[in-house]
Parts: C-alpha cells; structure tokens; sequence
C-alpha cells in the first residue's frame, strides 16, 4: 500500500479555515486548517490510494470543533480532505494519549497517533453503536423541526419522520437485501459504510423537499462526513444511490395528498404548504358554541393581548396516500357520549358525566401523571426516543435499526390517516367546550392552573385542562391511536424479525435514563415541568415502563389525565392503532421478504 511519512515537531494549532493548508488539497466550506512551524508535504494520492500517518503532535483546539472523547485519556479526531481530483477521501485519525483540559477553554493532546484513510469511506467510530449516520440525522432535524412546528404537532411531525426514515429505507436497499418503496435499484455490493453514505444523501434530499429553509444545516450534515453536498450523480456510487432513492421518495410524496408544498391549489405565487384542501368549516365559532355536540375551535392568547384561533391542522391528511392500505376504511365506533344532548340544546346524563368524569381527575391529578402527560404529548421524545432506545438497549445493527424506525413511523403515519378520516366524520366536542357548555357560571372543583392545584371556586367557563388542546376534532385519540400503532408494530418487529421471544419482545424495563440520549427525557427534576415550572414535580421523578403494553396503556390514559380527551376516544383510537400497527407490519415484513432482482 503507498504510504507517506509526516512528522510535525512543536506546536500544530487546528481550527476552522477556507482551505486546508497542504499542497494538492482543495478545502471545503467547514476545511480544517494545520498549520506546523516546519514545511509538510502530503503526497498526492490516487482515488484509491491509501495514507499512512505516523508521528508525533501536540495540538491546541478549540472547543467548538468537532471532538469526541473516548474515555479519559484519548480522543477521536475527524477531518477530511478533498484532492483535486478524485473521489474524495475521508482521514479519521485514532489518539490516544494525554487530554488536558485547560482553563483558558483549549484544548491540549500530547499523543502519538496512527491513521489510515480509505478512500469514501463513512464508519462510526470503534465501539459506538452503528447507527451514526441516521443519529447524525436526527441531531440536526429535530431542533430545526421544532423550530417550524410544537412536539404535539402530530401530522407534521410524522410526516418529517417517516419521509426521513423511508428514504433511509429505500435508500440502503440495494446493500441490504429489500427492495425500496419507491425505487428499485437492484442489488449492489457494500457494507454499512456504503449505507451510511447512501442514507446521508437520500436525506438530503428529501429534507430539502420538506424544509428548504434549513438547506445550509442540510448541507452541513453531509460536511459533518467529509461528504460533498454538491454531489449531485445518479450512478450505483452510494452518493448516486442516495440521491436517486431519496429523489424517488420526494417525487411520490410531494404530491400524495398533502398539500406540502402548497400548489394543490394550482397556484403559483404565496404558497401556503399544508393548506386545507378539503373546504372544512367548523360548524362552531372560537368564541361562540353553537353545536355543543360538535368541535369548537380554541382561542389561545399570549398574555399580552394577542389572540388567535384555531385551525384544524391539516384535514386534507385523511386524503393522503397511506403505505399499507389504498384509503381509509376503518370507522370508530359512534361516539354517543358527546352527541348526548336534544336537539333543544339539554344534555343528557350521558354527556354530563363524561365532562365530570376528566373534572374528577383533573382534580386529582399527581404529579406523575401531570409529567407522563407532557412526556406523551411530545411525539419525538415518548415515540422516537423509545425507537432509539431499543436500538441501543438491543444492539440493532444498522439496517434492523433503519428497518424498524421506517416501521414505527409508518405504523403511526398510516394510523393518523384513518384516525384524521374519523375525526372528519365524526367533529367531536373537546371537554373544555363541553365543560364550558355545561357549567358556564357554576362554580365547580378543577384543577385550577399552573401552580394553583386543585380549587372549588373556578366556573366552568374558566376551566382550562392540563395541557393546551390540539387543533383538530376530539375522537378518536390520535396520540393513543398512534402509541398503540408505534408499540403493535414493534413487538411483532422484534418478535418475528429480530427473533425474540413474545416475552422479551414486549419487554421495555431497558429504557432507563442510564441509555444514552434516549434516556434523557426520562428524568425530571424537581419543579421542571413543562406546565408547572417551580412546583412540579415536588421530587425528581424518573418515568419508565416494564413492557410495551404498558407504555401503550398509558400513553392512551394520559390524554384523560392531561383533560383533552374523554375517555371513550382512548381505547376508539387504540384499536385503530392495534389494527393499522398490525397490518404496517405485515407490508413491511412482505416487502422485506422480496429478494431484488
């Protein structure tokens, strides 16, 4: 193998620069500048050359550069470098030395390090979990996502998780043994460092389909891998294979009913993207009930004199194209509690009691369940945490991890299309309007705001639930729809996939704060709630669950506790979850069956 010796004496200082500062080298955007007090020369290598690096180095950078500490005594360095011509190469460099930490915020390593640079290379470095490249993902995507939309956001959110994750599908496809969804490209040669490459590049191309406002952090993922965002070929090269499967997902989807890029309409100017297609009207006003039977959108204020309305957020999903199924056909049963009420206006006992029953709890609420409320209502954290989770807590290799994450989402995804069509039929009150309806001056014994717990001097008119009430029709329970889906789908997955046990394949006593990143959200220290700041919970508070089941059960419960849903609408979505979760499965483990030609 060719190989070249450099040798740097005294004090080498890293940072970011235009260019990398060695001859034949063309920097990038986010290049690595080293700068040594004596000349270096690095040979030229061909595109398939490999380097040898031997030498010894102290080296001063600073923090906000890219460092991954291994231990306590030795760290990872990451840079790349882009020839002239040829592919390029990828240089990862292995320390293990001394890392002290200074004062002044720098970094010093005095170490001896080896290196080798294969050519086009993306592997996660020794003894992490394979999984880095879509991590990598998930890091950049979930703070831009938030930014755009609230955690509870359901449509929107798995619309952007499950785009993602099909096109991390399609987009290993032809290295793993499947075909894609919405490419067929046949079966090609490569391990995970292909796929990494692949699933870099199908991202980003569909991200830049779903949030083309974010397209420098977009570009800066693929620059985070020593990768060209400008890499625009279409061959059997991974990039080319990334490209293609992740192009093949945007044409299918940016068009599928859901009205993301806002020209359903046909027009051409001021779009609005997931703007309304179906002419829904709500028959009740924000400030006026007219139906008592029927959803009544929310007005929302910000305490500083500005009000707004609520929308229902994106009807036209129930009018999108789902994976597993051709359209909606599940109905949920009637919901005879919230349509109680003569046509003369006089709810009957049956309306009555279920607005009382979310009262009674509300009023005895703990502080668990306020917690468990807030954790369930943030989709990414509850959902796509515990999918991490698993991933880690099981060792998934890198295409059982892409193949249950794609599963998960497309599980809720295609769940929230029948749940969103039932909502439609259905127009079900919300139980603040209920409550509001029923006892608009009484006074009544509720919970009574953020740090006020439980009161009996509060009219039904200023009754607010736990948690802000989504903007869309009450039955049946998306959030309880979708765990139910999320956890159906999962079990089967690692059961008849994975090859556990029922048992073990339904156990989730592993998500526990000790997993890395994925366990974070399950602490909660004292006064850190999200509602309740300084008051809630009185202890630091750790959430958990033995099984899948359990995590299922009260997720759906949760939306009682959190006062935005009746009872009855729980377990009316958790069967349509139970259903659409099973049948997700069987379409992905048919699809996974079916060798490519």
């Amino acid at each position: 193998m060719p190989s070249s010796l450099l040798v740097l004496v005294g004090i080498c200082t890293t940072g970011p620069a235009p260019q990398i500062q060695w001859p034949g080298l063309a920097g990038e955007r986010k290049a690595v500048k080293t700068v040594s007090p004596i000349p270096s020369v690095l040979s030229k290598s061909g595109p398939s050359d490999g380097i040898q690096m031997i030498g010894t180095m102290v080296r001063v950078m600073m923090f906000q550069s890219r460092l991954i500490e291994i231990g306590i005594t030795g760290w990872i360095l990451r840079m790349f470098c882009v020839p002239f011509s040829g592919p390029k190469l990828r240089l990862v460099l292995f320390w293990n030395g001394t890392l002290i930490r200074l004062p002044t915020g720098f970094c010093a390593s005095f170490a001896n390090s080896s290196a080798l640079i294969p050519a086009n290379a993306v592997v996660c470095p020794e003894g992490a979990p394979p999984i880095c490249a879509p991590a990598a993902v998930i890091e950049v995507v979930v703070p831009n996502l938030l930014s755009t939309v609230a955690p509870g956001d359901a449509s929107l959110v798995l619309r952007t998780t499950t785009l993602i994750t099909n096109a991390w599908f399609d987009a290993i496809a032809p290295y793993s043994g499947w075909t894609g969804v919405y490419s067929s490209l046949g079966v090609l040669t490569g391990g995970d460092s292909e796929r990494n490459i692949a699933l870099l590049y199908a991202s980003h191309e569909v991200l830049l389909s779903l949030m083309p406002q974010f397209a420098d952090d977009w570009d800066g993922i693929l620059d985070g891998f020593g990768l060209s965002p400008d890499n625009n070929v279409v061959d059997n090269s991974p990039a080319g294979v990334g490209n293609r499967a992740g192009a093949a997902v945007v044409a299918a989807r940016e068009h599928d009913g859901m009205n993301q890029l806002g020209d359903a309409s046909g027009s051409l100017y001021n779009l609005r993207p997931y703007a309304d297609t179906t002419g829904y009207e709500p028959v009740n006003k924000g400030e006026r009930l007219l139906n008592p039977r029927r959803w009544q959108p929310d007005t929302r204020t910000t305490g500083s004199g500005i009000f707004s309305t609520q929308q229902f957020v994106t009807p036209q999903w129930a009018e999108t194209q789902p994976y597993s199924y051709s359209k909606p056909t599940l109905i949920a049963p009637f919901p005879t509690k919230s349509y109680a009420v003569r046509p003369n206006g006089v709810p009957l006992p049956a309306y009555r009691a279920q607005a009382d029953e979310v009262l009674a709890v509300q009023a005895a609420l703990t502080d668990r369940q306020k917690l468990l409320a807030e954790f369930f209502d943030d989709k990414i954290h509850s959902l796509g945490f515990s999918t991490l989770a698993t991933a880690l807590a099981l060792g998934l290799d890198l295409r059982q991890f892409v193949q249950l994450d794609f599963l998960v989402n497309a599980a809720a995804f295609d769940t929230g299309i029948t749940v969103w069509k039932n909502k439609r039929r259905y127009d079900a009150v919300r139980p603040f309007s209920a409550i509001a309806y029923l006892y608009p001056d009484t006074a009544i014994t509720a919970w009574g705001g953020p740090g006020e717990g439980t009161v009996s001097d509060i009219t039904g008119k200023e009754w607010r639930p736990y948690l802000q009430t989504a903007n869309h029709p009450e039955y049946p329970s998306g959030s309880a729809s979708f765990c139910r889906a999320h956890a159906t789908a999962t079990k089967l997955y690692l059961e008849q996939i994975a090859g556990l046990d029922p048992d073990a394949a339904n156990d989730l006593s592993y998500w526990t704060p000790a997993i890395p990143i994925a366990g974070a959200p399950l602490t909660v220290p004292a006064g850190k709630s999200r509602i309740e700041p300084d008051v809630t919970p009185a202890a630091e508070t750790t959430l958990g669950w033995n099984t899948w089941d359990d995590f299922s059960e009260e997720c759906g419960i949760s939306r009682l506790w959190a006062g935005v849903h009746f009872f009855d609408s729980i377990p009316a979505g958790q069967d349509i979850g139970e259903q659409i979760g099973t049948e997700v499965f069987n379409w992905m483990k048919a699809r996974l069956q079916d060798t490519p030609e």
